[in-house]
C-alpha cells in the first residue's frame, strides 16, 4: 500500500545538488548527475506498456529475468521520457523520447553497474544496453497525473524562469531537449506523485546560475 501513497522504496541515481532556486516563481534545482547505464527499448506511439514489459522483463518483474545468466535487477527512479526522440529510460529513472514514429524508453540501472562489463547482456533483441552521458541541469519538481500537454506547459514555465534569471536559452530550445521524468506508478494518488521536467545545460549556462544566486546555494 506504500507505493500507493507515494513511497516507492526503489533507489535513485546519485547526484550533486549545486543550488536551489526556492525563490523563483517557478522553484528549480540544479543538480549534476554522472555517468549511469541503462537499458533501452524502442516502441511505436501509442504502445507504451510493450515498452515497459519488453524493460520490466530484462530486470525480472513478472517473469525470469531476461538477461544472460538469469540475473534479478532491481528497479530503481524515475522513469524518464524525452522529448528529444532521442531515448527513453527506467530504474530511477525511466526514460523516454520520442522521433514522432516510435519512442524509445529506458531503465536507468542500479549504481552497482557502473562499468558496461558489469551488465548482463539482454536475452530479448528488441532490448539494448546504453550509456547515460554525465551531465547538469535544472531540475523543476510538481505532483499530479502528468501528460505530454501538462509536461509541455511546464517545459515552456521553466524555459521563461531560466530566461529571467539570465540564462540565454529560448522556449523552442528547452521544447526540443526537455525529459519528463516520473517517479511513481499509475496507481500512486495524484497529489503524493512526483514529477520532473529536466533541462540539459551547459556549463557556462550552469556559471550564471552559481554566480548570480551563490547565497542559494545548497
Amino acid at each position: 500500500m506504500g507505493i500507493v501513497f507515494g513511497k516507492t522504496g526503489v533507489a535513485e541515481p546519485a547526484f550533486d545538488q549545486l543550488l536551489v532556486r526556492s525563490s523563483a516563481s517557478l522553484p528549480y534545482e540544479i543538480r549534476r548527475y554522472g555517468i549511469r547505464y541503462a537499458i533501452e527499448t524502442e516502441f511505436a506511439i501509442g504502445q507504451q506498456s510493450a515498452g515497459f514489459r519488453a524493460l520490466a522483463g530484462y530486470i525480472g518483474v513478472g517473469t525470469a529475468p531476461q538477461n544472460e545468466g538469469s540475473v534479478s535487477v532491481a528497479m530503481t527512479a524515475p522513469v524518464v521520457t524525452e522529448n528529444s526522440g532521442e531515448k527513453i529510460a527506467m530504474t530511477a529513472p525511466v526514460v523516454m523520447s520520442s522521433d514522432k514514429q516510435m519512442k524509445r524508453m529506458q531503465f536507468i540501472l542500479p549504481e552497482e553497474y557502473d562499468d558496461i562489463s558489469k551488465i548482463p547482456k539482454p536475452t530479448n533483441s528488441k532490448v539494448s544496453i546504453k550509456k547515460v552521458a554525465a551531465g547538469t541541469g535544472a531540475a523543476h519538481k510538481f505532483s499530479g497525473f502528468v501528460n505530454d500537454e501538462i509536461a509541455e506547459n511546464k517545459a515552456r514555465e521553466l524555459a521563461k524562469q531560466l530566461k529571467e534569471d539570465g540564462v540565454d536559452v529560448s522556449e523552442e530550445e528547452v521544447l526540443n531537449k526537455y525529459d519528463l521524468w516520473q517517479f511513481h506508478p499509475p496507481f500512486t494518488l495524484g497529489p503524493l506523485r512526483r514529477n520532473e521536467i529536466w533541462v540539459d545545460l551547459s556549463s557556462e549556462q550552469v556559471d550564471i546560475l552559481l554566480k548570480k544566486y551563490q547565497n542559494e546555494k545548497k
